[in-house]
């Protein structure tokens, strides 16, 4: 099970991690409501490395990009992918991008998901090693909300 850190004391975990050898992957993201598009998208983020760290947008930050979102609390998103055996760390930026977590942690690889090319992923000028995932069709998050409003209007 993965851990959920503050930024100082994650950062100490990747000093220590480094010190082992440790390749850092990095992603970031929402995670609203979880879903079989992320639990195949951090599957393959671990694969690229051998620690993954999720940076976990706050609700505030959600809030600002996706509006009438999140539908679950940043603590509560946070425990759900904390729980996910691939998943080692998960921190909350307050930012409207993870930039300064990115800088503040320097993962050895960066992911995001295909729906991102790899000049427009924040921090791709940061990290040498920068990969954008297949995305997989029909399974978002905004998708779902959706559906589910379409099935069940108010």
């Amino acid at each position: 099970m993965g851990q959920i850190l503050d930024w100082k004391s994650l950062k100490t975990e990747i000093d220590r991690l480094r010190a082992e050898g440790k390749k850092i992957v990095f992603t970031n993201g929402c995670f609203d409501i979880i879903h079989i598009g992320h639990v195949r998208y951090l599957k393959n983020a671990k694969n690229l490395g051998n620690v993954l760290i999720v940076g976990l947008n706050s609700d505030s930050s959600v809030a600002e990009i996706k509006p009438g979102r999140p539908v679950n609390t940043e603590s509560r998103r946070a425990e759900v992918l904390a729980s996910l055996d691939m998943v080692d760390y998960v921190t909350i930026f307050d930012e409207d991008t993870p930039y300064e977590l990115i800088k503040h942690i320097k993962p050895d690889v960066l992911v995001k998901g295909g729906d991102w090319k790899r000049e427009d992923i924040v921090g791709s000028d940061i990290v040498q090693d920068v990969y954008s995932l297949p995305y997989i069709e029909g399974v978002s998050t905004t998708e779902l909300i959706e559906k589910i409003r379409n099935l069940y209007p108010l």
